[in-house]
Protein backbone atom coordinates (compact mmCIF):
# COMPACT_ATOMS: atom_id res chain seq x y z
CA UNK A 1 0.00 0.00 0.00
CA UNK A 2 1.44 3.38 -1.05
CA UNK A 3 1.99 5.97 1.67
CA UNK A 4 -0.50 8.83 1.25
CA UNK A 5 1.17 12.21 0.87
CA UNK A 6 0.96 15.59 -0.82
CA UNK A 7 3.72 16.91 -3.07
CA UNK A 8 4.58 20.61 -3.32
CA UNK A 9 7.14 21.87 -5.84
CA UNK A 10 9.41 20.14 -8.32
CA UNK A 11 12.88 21.39 -7.40
CA UNK A 12 16.07 19.39 -6.75
CA UNK A 13 16.16 19.80 -2.95
CA UNK A 14 14.00 17.01 -1.54
CA UNK A 15 12.23 17.45 1.79
CA UNK A 16 9.82 15.23 3.74
CA UNK A 17 7.60 17.16 6.15
CA UNK A 18 6.19 15.49 9.26
CA UNK A 19 3.15 17.18 10.80
CA UNK A 20 2.26 17.83 14.41
CA UNK A 21 -0.15 16.17 16.82
CA UNK A 22 -3.14 18.21 15.67
CA UNK A 23 -2.02 18.43 12.04
CA UNK A 24 -2.07 16.48 8.77
CA UNK A 25 -0.46 16.80 5.35
CA UNK A 26 -3.12 19.48 4.73
CA UNK A 27 -2.45 21.21 8.06
CA UNK A 28 0.60 23.32 7.21
CA UNK A 29 -1.22 26.65 6.94
CA UNK A 30 0.18 28.97 4.26
CA UNK A 31 3.59 27.28 4.17
CA UNK A 32 2.99 25.21 0.99
CA UNK A 33 2.20 28.43 -0.90
CA UNK A 34 5.52 29.95 0.20
CA UNK A 35 7.82 27.11 -0.84
CA UNK A 36 9.89 27.97 -3.94
CA UNK A 37 8.71 25.25 -6.35
CA UNK A 38 11.79 25.57 -8.58
CA UNK A 39 14.15 24.88 -5.67
CA UNK A 40 12.28 22.39 -3.47
CA UNK A 41 10.16 19.29 -3.71
CA UNK A 42 8.29 18.79 -0.43
CA UNK A 43 6.48 15.55 0.33
CA UNK A 44 3.95 16.18 3.11
CA UNK A 45 3.19 12.91 4.88
CA UNK A 46 0.03 11.80 6.67
CA UNK A 47 0.45 9.52 9.68
CA UNK A 48 -1.68 6.43 10.22
CA UNK A 49 -4.97 7.50 11.77
CA UNK A 50 -4.73 11.01 10.26
CA UNK A 51 -5.89 12.75 7.09
CA UNK A 52 -5.93 10.51 4.04
CA UNK A 53 -4.81 7.62 6.27
CA UNK A 54 -7.52 7.92 8.94
CA UNK A 55 -8.76 4.41 8.24
CA UNK A 56 -5.33 2.79 8.08
CA UNK A 57 -4.58 0.67 11.17
CA UNK A 58 -1.43 1.32 13.12
CA UNK A 59 0.43 1.19 16.39
CA UNK A 60 0.67 5.02 16.47
CA UNK A 61 4.33 5.21 17.50
CA UNK A 62 7.35 7.28 16.47
CA UNK A 63 9.03 4.13 15.20
CA UNK A 64 6.06 3.52 12.91
CA UNK A 65 6.19 7.08 11.56
CA UNK A 66 9.91 6.60 10.92
CA UNK A 67 9.34 3.36 9.04
CA UNK A 68 6.56 4.92 6.97
CA UNK A 69 8.76 7.93 6.19
CA UNK A 70 11.51 5.69 4.87
CA UNK A 71 8.97 3.69 2.88
CA UNK A 72 7.63 6.89 1.34
CA UNK A 73 11.17 7.97 0.42
CA UNK A 74 11.69 4.60 -1.27
CA UNK A 75 8.41 4.95 -3.15
CA UNK A 76 9.46 8.41 -4.33
CA UNK A 77 12.88 7.11 -5.37
CA UNK A 78 14.65 9.41 -2.90
CA UNK A 79 17.86 7.92 -1.58
CA UNK A 80 18.51 11.04 0.50
CA UNK A 81 16.24 13.80 1.75
CA UNK A 82 15.91 16.59 4.31
CA UNK A 83 13.36 16.48 7.12
CA UNK A 84 11.09 19.18 8.51
CA UNK A 85 9.04 18.22 11.56
CA UNK A 86 6.49 20.27 13.47
CA UNK A 87 5.92 19.57 17.18
CA UNK A 88 5.42 15.80 17.45
CA UNK A 89 6.83 15.63 13.93
CA UNK A 90 10.11 16.98 15.29
CA UNK A 91 10.52 13.94 17.50
CA UNK A 92 9.47 11.73 14.58
CA UNK A 93 12.14 13.38 12.39
CA UNK A 94 14.74 12.65 15.07
CA UNK A 95 13.57 9.02 15.07
CA UNK A 96 14.15 8.88 11.29
CA UNK A 97 17.61 10.37 11.80
CA UNK A 98 18.36 7.73 14.43
CA UNK A 99 17.10 4.91 12.23
CA UNK A 100 18.69 6.03 8.94
CA UNK A 101 21.17 8.86 9.46
CA UNK A 102 22.92 8.09 6.16
CA UNK A 103 19.80 9.12 4.24
CA UNK A 104 19.14 12.49 5.93
CA UNK A 105 20.71 15.63 4.42
CA UNK A 106 19.34 18.20 6.91
CA UNK A 107 16.83 18.30 9.76
CA UNK A 108 14.70 21.20 10.99
CA UNK A 109 12.32 21.05 13.93
CA UNK A 110 9.54 23.64 14.12
CA UNK A 111 8.51 24.00 17.78
CA UNK A 112 9.70 20.41 18.02
CA UNK A 113 9.37 17.77 20.69
CA UNK A 114 12.86 16.53 21.70
CA UNK A 115 14.10 12.95 21.67
CA UNK A 116 13.85 13.04 25.46
CA UNK A 117 10.09 13.61 25.36
CA UNK A 118 8.02 16.10 27.34
CA UNK A 119 7.63 15.56 31.09
CA UNK A 120 4.21 16.77 32.26
CA UNK A 121 3.12 17.94 35.67
CA UNK A 122 -0.18 16.54 36.93
CA UNK A 123 -2.35 19.35 35.50
CA UNK A 124 -0.67 19.26 32.10
CA UNK A 125 -0.91 15.49 31.93
CA UNK A 126 -4.64 15.67 32.62
CA UNK A 127 -5.10 18.38 29.97
CA UNK A 128 -3.15 16.59 27.25
CA UNK A 129 -4.30 13.05 27.97
CA UNK A 130 -7.90 14.26 28.02
CA UNK A 131 -7.55 15.59 24.47
CA UNK A 132 -8.06 12.11 23.05
CA UNK A 133 -11.75 12.26 23.93
CA UNK A 134 -12.47 15.86 24.92
CA UNK A 135 -12.54 18.49 22.17
CA UNK A 136 -12.47 21.31 24.74
CA UNK A 137 -9.06 20.04 25.86
CA UNK A 138 -7.76 20.43 22.31
CA UNK A 139 -9.06 23.99 22.21
CA UNK A 140 -7.37 24.75 25.54
CA UNK A 141 -4.07 23.24 24.36
CA UNK A 142 -4.16 25.30 21.16
CA UNK A 143 -4.88 28.43 23.17
CA UNK A 144 -2.14 27.73 25.72
CA UNK A 145 0.57 26.83 23.22
CA UNK A 146 -0.03 29.99 21.18
CA UNK A 147 0.29 32.19 24.25
CA UNK A 148 -3.46 32.84 24.65
CA UNK A 149 -3.17 35.45 21.91
CA UNK A 150 -5.24 34.12 19.01
CA UNK A 151 -8.90 34.59 18.18
CA UNK A 152 -11.54 32.18 19.45
CA UNK A 153 -12.70 31.66 15.86
CA UNK A 154 -9.26 30.46 14.73
CA UNK A 155 -8.95 28.24 17.79
CA UNK A 156 -12.35 26.70 17.06
CA UNK A 157 -11.40 26.06 13.45
CA UNK A 158 -8.11 24.45 14.44
CA UNK A 159 -9.89 22.31 17.02
CA UNK A 160 -12.48 21.16 14.52
CA UNK A 161 -9.81 20.38 11.95
CA UNK A 162 -8.08 18.13 14.45
CA UNK A 163 -11.34 16.39 15.35
CA UNK A 164 -12.34 15.89 11.71
CA UNK A 165 -8.94 14.77 10.42
CA UNK A 166 -7.82 12.24 13.03
CA UNK A 167 -9.21 9.27 14.91
CA UNK A 168 -9.24 9.44 18.67
CA UNK A 169 -7.16 6.30 19.36
CA UNK A 170 -4.40 7.72 17.14
CA UNK A 171 -4.41 11.01 19.06
CA UNK A 172 -4.03 9.13 22.33
CA UNK A 173 -1.45 6.70 21.02
CA UNK A 174 0.77 9.35 19.49
CA UNK A 175 0.59 11.44 22.66
CA UNK A 176 2.03 8.58 24.67
CA UNK A 177 4.68 8.08 22.00
CA UNK A 178 5.97 11.66 21.83
CA UNK A 179 5.49 12.67 25.44
CA UNK A 180 7.28 9.54 26.60
CA UNK A 181 10.05 9.60 24.00
CA UNK A 182 13.38 8.49 25.45
CA UNK A 183 15.99 7.96 22.75
CA UNK A 184 18.26 11.00 23.14
CA UNK A 185 21.17 8.70 23.98
CA UNK A 186 20.70 6.98 20.62
CA UNK A 187 20.94 10.10 18.47
CA UNK A 188 23.76 9.66 15.96
CA UNK A 189 26.75 11.91 15.55
CA UNK A 190 26.34 13.78 12.28
CA UNK A 191 27.58 16.91 10.54
CA UNK A 192 24.40 17.71 8.60
CA UNK A 193 22.64 21.06 9.12
CA UNK A 194 20.22 20.86 12.06
CA UNK A 195 18.04 23.70 13.32
CA UNK A 196 15.05 24.44 15.49
CA UNK A 197 12.58 27.23 14.77
CA UNK A 198 10.31 28.31 17.62
CA UNK A 199 7.79 31.04 18.29
CA UNK A 200 8.56 33.62 20.96
CA UNK A 201 5.13 33.04 22.52
CA UNK A 202 5.31 29.22 22.80
CA UNK A 203 5.33 28.55 26.57
CA UNK A 204 6.08 24.83 26.27
CA UNK A 205 8.42 24.21 23.33
CA UNK A 206 10.11 27.58 23.09
CA UNK A 207 13.70 28.80 23.15
CA UNK A 208 14.54 27.73 26.70
CA UNK A 209 13.29 24.20 26.13
CA UNK A 210 15.30 24.00 22.90
CA UNK A 211 18.47 25.16 24.68
CA UNK A 212 18.01 22.42 27.28
CA UNK A 213 17.21 19.64 24.78
CA UNK A 214 17.87 19.95 21.05
CA UNK A 215 20.90 22.21 21.41
CA UNK A 216 22.35 19.98 24.13
CA UNK A 217 21.60 16.70 22.39
CA UNK A 218 22.68 17.85 18.90
CA UNK A 219 25.75 20.10 19.24
CA UNK A 220 25.53 21.67 15.76
CA UNK A 221 21.87 22.59 16.20
CA UNK A 222 20.97 26.21 15.49
CA UNK A 223 18.06 28.13 17.01
CA UNK A 224 15.81 30.73 15.39
CA UNK A 225 13.10 32.47 17.42
CA UNK A 226 10.24 33.94 15.40
CA UNK A 227 8.50 37.09 16.60
CA UNK A 228 4.71 37.21 16.78
CA UNK A 229 4.33 33.43 16.80
CA UNK A 230 3.56 30.69 19.28
CA UNK A 231 3.46 26.96 18.56
CA UNK A 232 1.88 27.22 15.09
CA UNK A 233 4.22 29.43 13.08
CA UNK A 234 2.85 28.09 9.78
CA UNK A 235 -0.39 29.93 10.66
CA UNK A 236 0.89 32.73 12.88
CA UNK A 237 4.02 33.85 10.98
CA UNK A 238 4.17 31.85 7.74
CA UNK A 239 6.48 34.12 5.72
CA UNK A 240 9.00 34.28 8.55
CA UNK A 241 8.83 30.48 8.91
CA UNK A 242 9.36 29.90 5.18
CA UNK A 243 12.31 32.29 5.23
CA UNK A 244 13.88 30.53 8.22
CA UNK A 245 13.45 27.12 6.60
CA UNK A 246 15.01 28.39 3.40
CA UNK A 247 17.96 29.82 5.30
CA UNK A 248 18.92 26.29 6.35
CA UNK A 249 17.76 24.22 3.38
CA UNK A 250 19.35 26.53 0.79
CA UNK A 251 22.72 25.11 1.92
CA UNK A 252 21.76 21.89 0.16
CA UNK A 253 21.57 23.47 -3.30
Amino acid sequence: MAIAHKVVGHGPVRVIALHGWFGTAEGWGMLPELIDPDVYTYALLDYRGYGARKDEPGEFTLAEISADTLTLADELGWDRFALVGHSMGGAAALRVLTDAAHRVTALIGVSPVPASGVPFDADSEALFSGAEDEDDNRYAILDFTTGSRQSPYWLRRMTQFSVNESIRPAVGGYLRAWAGADFAADLPQTTIPIATIVGEHDPALGAETMKATWLEQLPQCELDVLANAGHYAMFEAPVALATSLDRVLSRLQ
